[in-house]
């Protein structure tokens, strides 16, 4: 199994001092750069556990977490390890070792339930360690797991009440990592009511629930419910002791030949089970976290714990979709500018050249926004996008008629500069003058036409141009003696008829030009809509698979608690799951229609935004 390391080392993500957590810039600036999604897997336990060692072997390393070999905890915060999965292409595996919980040093146990609250939110499989047994001191070790309710919201205060709203702690089986029970120095059979049993029927034996209603029975069953209720999947995993007493001090440095055998298939099992079924950690709604989106979450829930409120998945999510979208709006922006770029080097250009290389360029630019975006229910950040690329295109529209006009006009002097110098000779002041004068200038005229990639302008240059010849051609006209009054009036007739001939093939341009543009804009708004029915196809199947893995998840524990006998607590179950059913139809329906509808809408007032243009800078 190759494995090429992101990191040679562990480095701290959140520090811990003093009671105090902040973020380490260095880890946030790493995960920054990691664009593909992430397994995240967290260790939580008693200090002097023995948690490191295992997130080492998970990295493919025999050390780099601290293992320490006295009394003293040597992991401080949270440290972070990033290698490339072992199985997954394209993800790279996130390894947090967090500082043991109950050191005496610390005397604080809220901040060991900060530490608890953040591996719990930040990961998608939970590793918890501990030593000896599941016994019901086991269980009671683990009373931060009674303590999420008041620790984490799912819903902002917006959007509920504050605090753990009615109901609420019963969604977070639906955004909780799934959970493994790491029993160290393990040394009884696996037997229950003397039968043998796996490891997670020994686990699930240890949750059982007492019936009952006094406070012990109560006291007793609450960590126990927390864990059933919170965690959609459950498994153990236990570990014989490593190797003799002398040489655990030294277990870093020892090679396999050296351990025991039967951890060293613990160990192996452990370790494919999380490289196997960790799943890619996701956000409320199922989006796939990326290193940079894992770094941002960090901050958002540091912060939050600093401050002293509660971390808030809503919240959390609301953040993450400006910030998000924002730079997803600007990365396909620069996507369009950088490819629409290289047209301007070839100005002018016709209107479907423009107009087609805008189409490819801006549906880069949306595939682009839709690959890095995520909720943007109503798609207000497409419109964004939409509404920064039709600037961009307005302005490219300008500036390649601008240089139509500049190439016309040169073109033009260039063209009439012999016949300028005719005209300062006084070769057409005498007689016969004016039949010399429009023959030369209808043979420019036909060169002119002649001329190739003169660009958008051609038409109304040449309308200009004569419209400013207009006053010599009148003067030659009537000082050439050759001519009659009659036959004044009749070429007069004719230089009239032949500018406003000239006007109709100005505005026939412009016609041209105008349904060119909407014609490739309906081209695209048809691509767009793919694209988008695309993406929102996506966003519902993620959200589909939550609620799938959430229904799973309270299925079987109704099962279990029909069969034990807690057939109170099975019947709240099956309201739970019934809301869980009625919120996945009405997702499958979907709302995409809705959200078309509001597109649609804001999409109309783009269109106009790309012909005003015409108008603006028209010259009347």
């Amino acid at each position: 199994m190759s494995k090429a390391r992101l990191m040679p080392s562990p480095i701290c993500l959140v520090e811990n001092v003093n009671g105090s957590l902040s973020v380490c810039k260095d880890a946030i600036e790493f995960l920054s750069r990691i664009n593909e999604p992430v397994v995240v897997v967290s260790v939580v336990g008693l200090y002097r556990t023995g948690k490191s060692y295992l997130m080492n072997r998970l990295a493919g390393q025999q050390s780099g977490f601290a293992l320490g070999n006295t009394i003293e905890s040597k992991t401080k915060g949270i440290w972070m390890w990033c290698v490339s999965h072992p199985f997954k292409d394209g993800h790279t595996l996130v390894l947090l070792d967090t500082e043991g919980l109950g050191d005496v040093d610390k005397g604080d146990s809220k901040n060991d339930g900060w530490i608890f609250c953040l591996a719990v939110l930040l990961s998608s499989t939970l590793v918890y360690n501990s030593r000896g047994t599941i016994d019901n001191n086991a269980v009671e070790n683990l009373h931060y797991v009674t303590e999420l309710s008041e620790q984490i919201k799912i819903r902002s205060s917006l959007s509920g009440p504050a605090g753990a709203a009615e109901g609420e702690d019963s969604q977070f089986v639906r955004f909780f990592p799934s959970f493994i029970w790491v029993v160290r120095d393990f040394t009884l059979k696996l037997e229950t009511d003397g039968k043998k049993v796996t490891e997670d029927e020994y686990l699930e034996f240890a949750l059982d629930l007492k019936k009952g209603v006094n406070k012990k029975i109560s006291d007793y069953n609450l960590p126990r419910q927390c864990i059933r209720n919170y965690f959609p999947s459950r498994n153990c995993f236990v570990f014989p002791s490593p190797a003799s007493t002398e040489n655990m001090i030294h277990l870093e440095n020892l090679q396999e030949q050296e351990l025991s055998p039967d951890f060293l298939e613990v160990t192996g099992r452990f370790c494919d089970h999380v490289f196997h079924k960790s799943s890619v950690k996701t956000l409320k709604g199922g989006h796939r976290v990326t290193g940079k989106l894992l770094g941002r979450l960090v901050q958002i829930y540091v912060d939050t714990i600093s401050s002293g409120e509660v971390p808030c998945l809503d919240n959390a999510v609301a953040t993450l979709v400006i910030l998000e979208n924002e730079a997803a709006v600007q990365k396909a922006l620069k996507v369009y500018q950088s490819g629409i770029g290289e047209v301007k080097m070839m100005f002018p250009v016709s209107v479907i050249d423009i107009t087609s290389e805008h189409q490819k360029f801006s549906s880069l630019a949306i595939s682009e926004f839709m690959k890095c975006s995520f909720k943007d229910e109503k798609g207000e950040y497409l419109i964004k996008l939409l509404e920064a690329v039709g600037k961009c295109f307005v302005y490219l529209l300008q500036e390649n008629e601008k240089a139509s006009e500049r190439k016309c006009r040169d073109l033009l002097n260039n063209l009439f500069s012999d016949m300028n110098k005719r005209l300062q000779d006084g070769e057409y002041s005498q007689s016969g003058g004016y039949e010399l004068y429009c023959r030369d200038r209808d043979a420019i005229v036909e060169q002119y036409r002649r001329e190739p990639n003169k660009g958008v302008s051609a038409e109304a240059m040449l309308n200009e141009f004569l419209k400013d010849q207009g006053p010599e051609a009148k003067r030659i006209l009537y000082i050439d003696t050759k001519l009659t009054e009659n036959d004044r009036n009749i070429q007069e007739e004719k230089e009239k008829s032949a500018l406003l001939e000239q006007r109709c093939k100005e505005e026939e341009e412009k016609i041209i030009e105008r349904e060119q543009i909407l014609q490739e804009e309906r081209k695209q708004h048809a691509d767009r809509m793919q694209q988008m029915q695309e993406k929102f196809k996506s966003e519902i199947e993620k959200q589909q698979q939550e609620l799938d893995r959430a229904l799973e998840s309270k299925l079987k524990e109704m099962e279990e608690l029909l069969k034990k006998g807690f057939k109170e607590k099975a019947d709240l179950l099956e309201e739970e799951i019934n809301n869980l059913k009625k919120e996945k139809e009405e997702k499958s329906s979907g709302s995409f229609m809705d959200v078309v509808m509001a597109l649609l809408s804001n999409m109309e007032k783009l269109l106009p935004l790309m012909l005003e243009f015409k108008g603006r800078n028209r010259k009347p």
